[in-house]
C-alpha cells in the first residue's frame, strides 16, 4: 500500500465522518445538502491546489520547509483546541459526568485510549 493509498484511506474516512456528523446535526434537509456539498467539494479542491503549489517550490529550500512546518503545527493547534475545548469539555463538564466519579475514570481512560489509537493511525498513516 502506497502513500497515495493510505492518503485517500484517510481522506475518505475523514469525509466520512463529517458527513455523519452534518448528518446528526438538527439542521433542515436543505442545509445538510449544502453542507455536506462543501465538505465533498472543499477537500479534494484543498488536495489539488496543494498539489499545484508543491510543483512551484524546491521541497527541500528553507521557505518550503518553514512553510510547512508552520502550517502543520497551525493544523495541529486546531485539532487540539477543537478535541479539548468544542468537543470534550462539553461531555465532560455535563450533569451526567460530574455526577459519577466511576464514570469520570472510565471516560478518562477511554479517551487516553482513543488519542493512543489515534497515534497509531498516525504511525500507520
Amino acid at each position: 500500500m502506497g502513500p497515495s493509498s493510505s492518503l485517500s484511506n484517510t481522506i475518505f474516512l475523514f469525509l466520512f465522518f463529517a458527513v455523519v456528523g452534518v448528518w446528526q446535526a438538527e439542521f433542515s434537509w436543505v442545509k445538510k445538502m449544502v453542507m455536506v456539498f462543501f465538505f465533498s467539494v472543499t477537500t479534494p479542491l484543498g488536495i489539488v491546489i496543494g498539489m499545484g503549489l508543491s510543483r512551484t517550490y524546491g521541497d527541500n529550500s528553507p521557505t518550503a520547509l518553514i512553510t510547512i512546518g508552520i502550517l502543520k503545527a497551525y493544523s495541529a493547534g486546531l485539532l487540539i483546541y477543537m478535541a479539548l475545548v468544542d468537543l470534550l469539555a462539553f461531555d465532560f463538564m455535563g450533569p451526567k459526568l460530574q455526577g459519577s466519579v466511576k464514570l469520570q475514570i472510565k471516560s478518562y481512560v477511554t479517551v487516553f485510549l482513543g488519542a493512543g489509537a489515534m497515534s497509531l493511525m498516525a504511525e500507520w498513516a
